[in-house]
């Protein structure tokens, strides 16, 4: 049975994905909620006839009172069948109808619905452009992804479970008391216009203040897991202080907006003490008075009692749950700010996978500057032939790092192109592009995960012996061997921790090498490849790179001079523009910023600020 309700919904199933998000509300929890539309459907019925029941065993309460007035003898002949069907409905149709009813509730909408939401939210997250991910927190990015779902589904459940239930249980109350005496309506009509008084005055600031306090909570998250991630640098300065004054600055505004939300739950509860109490003393009091006058019988009177009792008890519950209800939204509306915002870097229609055939790049008249009017690359022009291997040197914020992000297509050009065998890369799917590309990075950060897995990475249908092939080359396999996690987990099966912590950088590097290698791309991106090594191991890396670099078009950035020293073409950049090019031999005669970088360097390395 469970696993029949649980099972109604497929929070995975295949859905029209779409580049930009409703960014309304509403608009937006209904795109959500289209797969679930025939359970909301059943589970708005069942709330309404599980309300009616409950009205409808309280005016029966009323009318037992009435019968039993009588001799009882006479009451039994009379009804005595009566009372066995209506206690055969109580004891078996009542739960029958709350069981279905909560199993819609809990088991196939709660579960469901916050999972279809993390899973979409998650996805579209995933495709948004890099740019987009290095202007927010990972962690305020990744808390917004967890804490959506839950309030989505929070809010779809008061929905059935107390908002459409407490609707008809009003509507079915109302009808209860005019039948008995239409004077017994007026009370709970001037009652419930203060209470729905009330709920707007809550509604209307509980909202926005519910916002405030979630994306307060996003902060300190982004805050925390800034501090956590950069652990190392805290540590290396002694930061400590200054990275609690940090959290707690953000950790009070959660704290004063929190208090600003428990105010209005505060000043609700108070108002509706004193209501309700309206409420009794209005609707039981005229029935008493109706019965004083002989107008109502004693039926009526506890008929009367009973409701405004359980109205009583169910108005906290029910403005609980109507501000649940907002409460959760607002949340949700916080989240939307992340996983509702368009796509900022998309294929084109109809785009075509890129179909590599030699290898040949062409820049053409290159411009990009992030949107400002400075840095970046100004109009670059640049041929790299079919395997042609190019070493690229500069200072610091020389154009090298942008020209590479938009060689990936990191980011969209803002003037000119960039072509591979003739084809414009802003014209040809991102995936089939990047799957052509190897990169290795200065940064060389691993998934926290097993080293199989990060080494798969480069090509997951690889098998065991090419994986284990693909380390030696980069002189990994005899340390990964000797791994061994927290968890007793060894050798490939060995987890590197967050980042790849728990490895040297050079173990690290010589990861990241191996997934390249394994990958096996027909075009090279290296991004200071061996920064992270020692002179040894550098030594028996740079065979593996020029293995690596055989029959592939190459782009190798370096500040240590002497690792791109035997590279085809050399490019000098300075000021977001190619101002030398040519062979190492040729540049050192040139005389010119290439000579001087040489001239400069200790020990192999350029110093990137130096002055021309």
């Amino acid at each position: 049975m469970f696993r029949y309700f649980e099972n109604l919904v497929d929070p995975f199933v295949a859905y029209k994905e779409t580049d930009t998000p409703p960014t309304r509300l509403w608009p937006f929890m209904l795109d959500y909620s289209q797969p679930f539309m025939r359970v909301f459907f059943w589970a708005g019925l069942i709330s309404v006839v599980v309300a009616a029941v409950e009205v409808g065993l309280i005016y029966y309460m009323g009318r037992v009172v009435d019968l039993l007035s009588g001799p009882p003898a006479e009451v039994w002949q009379n009804h005595g069948t009566e009372f066995i069907l209506v206690a055969a409905f109580v004891l078996l149709l009542r739960p029958m109808l709350h069981v279905v009813d909560v199993l819609l509730l809990n088991n196939t909408i709660l579960p469901n619905f916050g999972t279809l939401i993390r899973w979409r939210a998650h996805k579209h997250v995933l495709r948004q452009s890099v740019g987009w991910f290095e202007n927010d927190f990972a962690g305020r990015i990744a808390n917004r992804i967890m804490q959506t779902p839950p309030a989505a589904g929070e809010a779809v459940f008061q929905v059935f479970d107390a908002i459409s239930f407490s609707i008809a249980y009003l509507i079915g109350a109302a009808i209860l008391l005019m039948a008995a005496d239409p004077r017994l309506l007026l009370p709970l009509l001037i009652w419930f216009a203060l209470y729905a008084i009330l709920v707007r005055w809550t509604v209307k600031r509980v909202g926005p203040a519910s916002q405030a306090a979630s994306d307060a909570r996003s902060a300190v998250t982004g805050r925390v897991v800034d501090s956590y991630t950069n652990i190392h640098s805290v540590k290396m300065f002694a930061h400590n202080e200054q990275e609690l004054d940090y959290a707690r600055e953000a950790i009070e505004e959660t704290r004063r907006t929190f208090q600003v939300e428990m105010r209005i739950f505060t000043i609700m509860d108070a108002v509706l003490v004193a209501l309700n109490g309206l409420l009794i003393v209005g609707v039981v009091g005229w029935a008493i008075s109706l019965w004083m006058q002989g107008s109502a019988s004693v039926g009526v009177v506890a008929a009367a009692t009973a409701l405004t009792l359980r109205l009583n008890a169910m108005t906290g519950w029910i403005m609980w749950a109507l501000t649940s209800f907002f409460r959760q939204l607002g949340v949700v509306a916080e989240g939307m700010q992340t996983i509702a915002q368009p796509v900022d870097l998309l294929d084109v229609p109809n785009a075509k996978p890129l179909q590599l055939s030699k290898g040949q790049i062409d820049i053409r008249d290159l411009s990009h500057h992030y949107g400002r009017k400075t840095g970046g690359l100004d109009h670059i022009n640049l041929t790299l032939n079919p395997g042609e291997k190019i070493g690229l040197i500069g200072r610091s914020g020389a154009g090298k790092s942008t020209l590479v992000k938009l060689l990936l297509r990191f980011y969209d050009v803002e003037q000119g192109a960039i072509l591979i065998d003739g084809q414009d890369i802003s014209r040809v799917t991102q995936d089939s592009l990047r799957s052509h590309i190897g990169m290795v990075q200065q940064d060389s950060a691993l998934l926290h995960r097993s080293v199989r897995d990060n080494i798969l990475y480069g090509r997951p249908d690889a098998t065991e012996e090419q994986m284990i092939a693909a380390a030696k080359q980069a002189e990994a396999h005899e340390f990964i061997l000797d791994l061994q996690d927290p968890e007793g987990r060894t050798g490939y099966d060995a987890h590197v921790g967050e980042r790849g912590v728990k490895l040297s950088g050079g173990q690290r590097q010589r990861v990241t090498l191996a997934r390249v290698i394994l990958k096996d791309a027909p075009i090279l991106l290296l991004d200071e490849a061996t920064s992270a090594l020692d002179s040894e191991v550098e030594a028996s890396i740079q065979e593996t790179l020029y293995g690596m670099m055989q029959g592939k078009t190459v782009i190798a950035i370096a500040h240590r001079l002497s690792t791109i020293a035997q590279m085809d073409r050399i490019l000098v950049m300075d000021g977001g523009r190619i101002v030398e090019q040519g062979g190492h031999s040729e540049l050192l005669a040139q005389g010119g910023l290439y000579a001087q970088f040489w001239a400069r360097q200790s020990g192999g390395f350029l110093n990137p600020e130096a002055a021309e």
